[in-house]
């Protein structure tokens, strides 16, 4: 539900199982995006986002405790959509998509799961009438998908994604949204042994104050990718073993 003012949020609450996510509108980065686990949390969280964005109308939402993130990105010309790539998340759902390390392609999603994101892709690609690129997030939960949000645009695991498979896919997006070319007049042909991994860069050595829980707000400078061979491979073992390691409660 939405809401403008704290009471509005406690309201919505009355209709929502704690642990809510609260998302205000019109930020990046995850700004302001909390999770809060009782109706005192929510209260304070809501006033403190409205003192620095008055006026701001604050999404909420159920907090999917103990789901998989996941995403896809893709191409659709307004009639064929081609997901050139679904990543899924090695920490849990609730740190930013900026903040995770994330597998291409994904290590552990079933093809039930697969095939629904695809199908969800398409669907909401089609219905925004999508020219160009779009980045879908998903939370998957006991074998469903979820939609977390959908952006039609060019997302920052698109240049990841072309470097892992040797694609200029950003020239071909661009020839789409100009009108030069449609989606079928492409030959995909993704090259790519064993994993690729985006990994988050962060700065916190020179920042030496901040917060390193990790959450809903992002707080990585940048990323790298790591190519894996398969999942038995040493640098895979230890991100998987320290995922929640910096969690915010």
């Amino acid at each position: 539900g939405t809401a403008t003012t704290a009471d509005e949020a406690l309201k919505v609450a009355d209709k929502l199982d704690f642990p809510i996510l609260v998302r205000p509108s019109y930020v990046l980065g995850g700004q302001g995006m909390k999770i809060v686990i009782n109706k005192q949390e929510l209260e304070e969280h809501v006033v403190d986002i409205l003192r620095k964005i008055p006026n701001n109308v604050l999404l909420l939402d159920r907090y999917l405790d103990g789901a998989i993130e996941a995403e896809s990105d893709s191409i659709c010309d307004g009639e064929d959509v081609y997901t050139i790539g679904i990543m899924e998340h090695i920490e849990p759902c609730g740190v930013h998509s900026g903040d995770s390390n994330a597998t291409l392609p994904p290590f552990n999603l079933g093809e039930f799961v697969m095939q629904q994101i695809k199908d969800h892709t398409k669907k909401i690609a089609l219905a925004l009438k999508t020219v160009g690129l779009i980045n879908i997030q998903f939370a998957v939960k006991d074998d469903i998908v979820y939609i977390i949000e959908a952006n039609p645009r060019a997302s920052r695991t698109v240049p990841f994604i072309s470097k892992a498979y040797g694609e200029p896919y950003v020239n071909y997006a661009t020839k789409v949204m100009l009108g030069e070319k449609k989606v079928k007049d492409f030959t995909f042909n993704p090259q790519l042994k064993g994993y690729a991994i985006k990994q988050p860069v962060f700065s916190f050595n020179k920042f030496p104050n901040v917060d390193k829980k990790l959450g809903p707000e992002m707080k990585s400078t940048g990323e790298s990718i790591l190519f894996i061979d398969d999942l038995k491979d040493d640098q895979f073992y230890e991100l998987y073993s320290r995922r929640k390691m910096y969690l915010s409660k």
